[in-house]
């Protein structure tokens, strides 16, 4: 999916200024699911990428605690 906001966290409405999220789902043998996520292309957001990127990157394993609880719940 595109990442449409900016540095200033405001709705980013051209693609090639966005930066892309990509969540996999692997099934292991063990019957559990892999869960991976790849957030990349943050240059494409210009002048305050890297603070951004420092940013998103503390909060994304969050967001992948958060869903591994659902998870764990069996919702």
């Amino acid at each position: 999916m595109a990442w449409q906001i900016r540095p200033d966290w405001q709705f980013e409405p051209e693609l090639s200024k966005c930066s892309e999220v990509e969540v996999r789902f692997t099934a292991a043998d063990d019957g559990t699911t892999l869960v991976e996520l790849e957030h990349r292309h943050m240059e494409r957001h210009g002048a305050g990428w890297s603070k951004m990127h420092g940013q998103v990157n503390s909060g994304w394993p969050g967001v992948m605690e958060l869903f591994a609880a659902k998870a764990d719940e069996g919702v």
